[in-house]
């Protein structure tokens, strides 16, 4: 008996999805809980398992299709042979003929409805459409190129073999009025390949760069820099590397020790983790922060709930399993919504200055970024630091300019003695 495979329920507020790939074909062999499809909705991907073991008989909606939850995307026929495969595409020899039949039967129309181009053209027997377009293209004399097709017909190939041929020849000018002023040359042909790709934004790709222009839209953000002399920070992962991955069984990173310094700062300046609804301020008194994670297929922001009650090995630990989900497309809606405040870090690309966009409804986001070594005064020497560059960008509709850059000090402050971490200061 034949098993309908359906769109799985869909993520709460989610309308439809897009069926981005199939992983198989009509005919195949699968297994159960075998991934068919992905399915990608604004913020995630889902996965179309098998129901059972047995052969896909019938694909009924193909790659690129909007789909909702309960509608029928293939049948399924348990423990069947495999049906045959569907007919291989041409071979190139195959798809040459049929190109040389459509260009035959493009010249004929042209023979049978063509025009003739003056007395020369007349010489030259009728053009197919192609190769008028050809000849007015380059501007050339029709009688002037030699014809080797049906009754010395002149075919595109004859065209450009004329063309590279005469390369410098003088050309007939277009458009020359009474005066009999040429037209100028025409630039050089550019060489090498020169092709080009029009691929549709996924979903994905399309959500967010709405929130985006959105963001821009309706906040009124600015950003604040400050540097942070990082030295201590990297002092302490160097000397507690090898007893903290030993311990915890994850490194201690960077981004646990800015989650930390964020969270502290957060709770001095509580505004800078507000949002805005209509008139009112919402004031968050808990700490959800989201981290910024580049994937493939766009950029996502999973959440750290309560990350103040985290440790340093909790945090590592929950982004690096955040990373990997998100990556391999097995992140769900739930762990990328809400958030009170995000961190993003530009610097494992190299960025070493930038002004990150607010991810809506938040009211400020902390942008980390490369960390470089760069001569600083001392203690009245110069001495080489690794320095790094933060900012924040900031709705200025409810934090003023004050509570941004303290907030930033406050964060400088934490990362130059993370000692204060410990005890909160």
């Amino acid at each position: 008996m034949s098993i309908e495979v359906k769109v799985p329920q869909l993520p709460e507020s989610v309308a439809d999805a897009t069926l981005v790939a199939w992983h198989k074909s009509a005919g195949d062999r699968v297994s159960r809980d075998e991934n068919l499809a992905d399915l990608e909705t604004d913020k995630v991907v889902l996965e179309v398992p098998a129901p059972t073991d047995g052969v896909l008989k019938e694909i009924r909606i193909s790659d690129g299709t909007t789909v909702t939850a309960g509608e029928i995307l293939a049948i399924l026929e348990p423990g069947e042979a495999a049906a045959a495969k569907a007919k291989p595409a041409a071979t190139s020899d195959e798809a040459d003929e049929d190109q040389g039949d459509e260009e035959q039967d493009e010249e004929k129309k042209g023979e049978e409805k063509g025009e003739e181009k003056g007395e020369s053209g007349k010489a030259a027997g009728r053009l197919s459409p192609s190769v008028r377009r050809l000849i007015e293209e380059h501007d050339l004399d029709a009688g002037k190129i030699r014809g080797t097709g049906r009754d010395g017909r002149i075919s595109k190939a004859d065209v450009t073999n004329f063309l590279e041929q005469e390369p410098q020849r003088e050309k007939k000018p277009r458009g020359e009025g009474a005066t009999g002023k040429a037209a100028a040359s025409a630039p050089a042909a550019p060489r090498g390949a020169r092709e080009e790709r029009r691929v549709p934004m996924t979903r994905m790709r399309t959500r967010i760069a709405e929130r985006l222009v959105d963001a821009q839209a309706t906040a009124a953000m600015l950003t604040s820099f400050n540097e942070v002399d990082l030295g201590a920070v990297m002092e302490i992962r160097k000397r507690y590397r090898d007893s903290f991955e030993k311990k915890h069984g994850v490194r201690i990173g960077f981004m646990s020790f800015f989650a930390k310094a964020a969270i502290e700062a957060l709770r001095k300046f509580p505004v800078v983790n507000a949002s805005l609804e209509g008139n009112d301020i919402v004031y968050h008194d808990y700490f959800d922060i989201g981290i910024a994670v580049s994937t493939e297929r766009g950029l996502m922001v999973p959440v750290l709930r309560d990350a103040d009650l985290m440790s340093f090995a909790g945090i590592e630990q929950t982004i690096g399993e955040f990373a990997g989900k998100a990556r391999d497309g097995k992140i769900s809606v739930e762990d990328l919504t809400g958030g009170t405040f995000t961190i993003t870090n530009g610097g494992v690309f190299g960025s070493l200055m930038s002004t990150p966009i607010i991810n809506p409804p938040q009211s400020a986001i902390l942008g980390m970024h490369k960390i470089q070594e760069r001569p600083m005064v001392v203690d009245g020497e110069i001495t080489i630091r690794p320095m790094m560059y933060i900012a924040l960008t900031y709705d200025h509709r409810i934090i003023d300019g004050r509570e941004a850059v303290q907030f930033l000090v406050s964060v400088k402050e934490s990362l130059e003695d993370p000692a204060r971490l410990l005890i909160q200061l």
